[in-house]
C-alpha cells in the first residue's frame, strides 16, 4: 500500500510520537520532513529536522542513546507518525530523564 503522508498542514513537517516498544512510554515528540522520515526509514534509527538548527539530526548522534525503530504508524489524516522504538541507552531526553514526559502540569485527585 502506497501512504502518502501530508507535509502541507504543517511547512513541511509532521509530528512524530516515540514510543518504546515494550513500555509503551512515550518518550518524546518530534518533527520530520520528508527527508528525516526517509533516512528513518532506509537506517532503522530516528531522524528528525530540527526547527531551531534548520538541519537533519539523529537521536543520539551525541547522547549514544540511539532510537532503533520496531516500526511506524500513521494517524488517520496521514498527518502525525507514531513510531515504537527499543531505546539503545539509558535515557531520551537530554536532561538524562528516561522520557521528556516528567513533569507534572495537572494533577486530578480522582
Amino acid at each position: 500500500m502506497d501512504i502518502q503522508i501530508d507535509y502541507k498542514k504543517q511547512n513541511g513537517l509532521v509530528p512524530a510520537i516515540i514510543q518504546d516498544i515494550i513500555s509503551k512510554d512515550i518518550y518524546m515528540l518530534g518533527y520530520m520532513n520528508e527527508q528525516a522520515v526517509k533516512k528513518t526509514i532506509e537506517s532503522g534509527k530516528v531522524f528528525f529536522w530540527s526547527r531551531s538548527r534548520k538541519r537533519l539530526w539523529m537521536k543520539g548522534e551525541e547522547s549514544g542513546n540511539i532510537l532503533k525503530v520496531v516500526g511506524i504508524k500513521i494517524d488517520c489524516d496521514y498527518d502525525t507518525l507514531l513510531i515504537s522504538v527499543q531505546l539503545l541507552g539509558k535515557n531520551v531526553c537530554h536532561t538524562g530523564k528516561c522520557t521528556c514526559f516528567n513533569k507534572e502540569l495537572l494533577i486530578n485527585n480522582i
